[in-house]
């Protein structure tokens, strides 16, 4: 089944508002296993938005339009959809109660006269409820070529749930089979060479299927499969996900949609009776942060240590004054010695020691921008690791947070 996607409105096409609508949605189809081959956004005008619906109900089998729904003048999506389709509108009694029980119940609007319009529907449209706004969900059928256009809110707090809650199952109905998925997620190893290690997989593929996403110092592969129960889609997919767990090994760190690579360090630090802390420099906090974003965090995580300067890597760290003067607070030595005293002052198992240089200055031609040194602290032993980063400041910090937590489970790993 082919997925058109259409947005509407003249502050995406302008770049006003960046369009994370159709990155949603893109990836939300292609899961539930729609063909999409183009994407449109046109502005609040009504002849190029007729045009722009009429070229992709042509191409595609559903037309997906986000905005244009709203009570404006220039809120048009509503209306053009409705005379591609031949449909002339009415007011829909349903919704009009809908949208006055809504300023009746946020108090601090009043419903105005331009409000009624979003209860206008095109005549045999399916009408979907809008639970976080007043402009519901359309969706006009032309049965007889197998077509339909659904029209769904702009704000993505409206957006998203009436897709998840209304649109998907609705698209899944529309499918012949069923689409299932798992996520195997790769981390210390780079882009490249996970892709290489599963290149003879991603050719031969036809069902399941197997697709690649790089994100920050991980590999997600997507693993894929249609079938007329979950029950066979995990037959068909088990025994690739189990030929990519041979191959990467300890790498894989989960094979579930929902599972960070924070929360798979944290869970194993609870199934060791382990704690953790952290002592950052460069990264100011953004370490501490992401494991601290996982819920139970604290039962393993007591305090964490910033310690930007010298002297507070001396006072609060205990590293050597003449390892400072030596090496430098970018080396691997201060990074060693940051791991086992923040591990001694917080009276923790384990440790995390970042130190380096973000940018965009303070690089030099020994040490760049972008040079890191990451130290791991596991009951008084120490593991430390170079790496060169090549992004902007922002970038490499989460490259070192990333590369970071990998060190940490690595470790873990080897202690049983």
């Amino acid at each position: 089944m082919v997925v058109e996607l259409i947005s509407v409105g003249t502050e995406i096409l302008l770049g006003n508002i960046v369009n994370t609508n159709a990155a949603y949605l893109a990836e939300k189809c292609a899961l539930l296993g729609c063909s999409l081959y183009h994407q449109t956004v046109v502005g609040d005008n009504e002849e190029r938005m007729e045009e722009a619906i009429r070229q992709a109900i042509e191409r595609a089998d559903i037309v997906i339009l986000t905005g244009g729904l709203g009570p404006t003048k220039d809120d048009l999506t509503k209306e053009v959809t409705a005379k591609v389709f031949g449909r002339k509108l009415y007011m829909d009694e349903h919704s009009r109660a809908r949208i006055g029980d809504y300023f009746e119940k946020i108090k601090s609007k009043k419903v105005t006269e331009n409000n009624w319009k979003q209860a206008l529907v095109p005549e045999g449209a399916i009408v979907i409820d809008n639970l976080n706004g007043t402009a519901p969900g359309l969706i006009l059928e032309d049965k007889e070529r197998g077509k339909a256009a659904i029209l769904i809110p702009g704000p993505p707090n409206e957006m998203k749930p009436m897709f998840e809650h209304d649109i998907a199952p609705y698209l899944n109905k529309k499918q012949p089979e069923g689409i299932y998925s798992h996520m195997v997620k790769v981390c210390g190893i780079g882009e490249s060479r996970a892709e290489t290690m599963v290149a003879d997989l991603m050719d031969a593929q036809t069902n399941p299927t197997l697709a690649p996403y790089a994100k920050t110092g991980e590999v997600h592969f997507r693993v894929t499969a249609r079938a007329c129960s979950e029950e066979a889609a995990e037959k068909l997919m088990e025994p690739m996900i189990e030929e990519m767990k041979k191959r990467f090994g300890d790498a894989v760190y989960t094979t579930e949609e929902n599972v960070t690579l924070e929360e798979s360090v944290i869970r194993l630090l609870e199934e060791k009776k382990m704690t953790v802390t952290t002592a950052e420099s460069c990264t100011g906090g953004k370490l501490s942060g992401r494991l601290l974003n996982v819920s139970g965090a604290s039962g393993v995580y007591n305090e964490g240590y910033i310690t930007y300067a010298n002297a507070s890597k001396e006072k609060i760290l205990g590293v050597k004054h003449e390892t400072l003067e030596t090496y430098g607070a970018v080396s691997e030595q201060t990074a060693a010695e940051m791991a086992l005293g923040a591990a001694k002052a917080a009276g923790a198992d384990a440790a995390l020691s970042v130190t380096g240089i973000a940018g965009p200055g303070g690089g030099t031609a020994e040490k760049p921008v972008g040079l890191v040194y990451i130290g791991c602290a596991v009951n008084g032993e120490v593991t430390v690791r170079e790496y060169r980063f090549t992004g902007n400041r922002e970038k490499n910090r989460d490259y070192a947070v990333a590369r970071a937590i990998t060190l940490l489970r690595e470790e873990l790993l080897k202690r049983a």
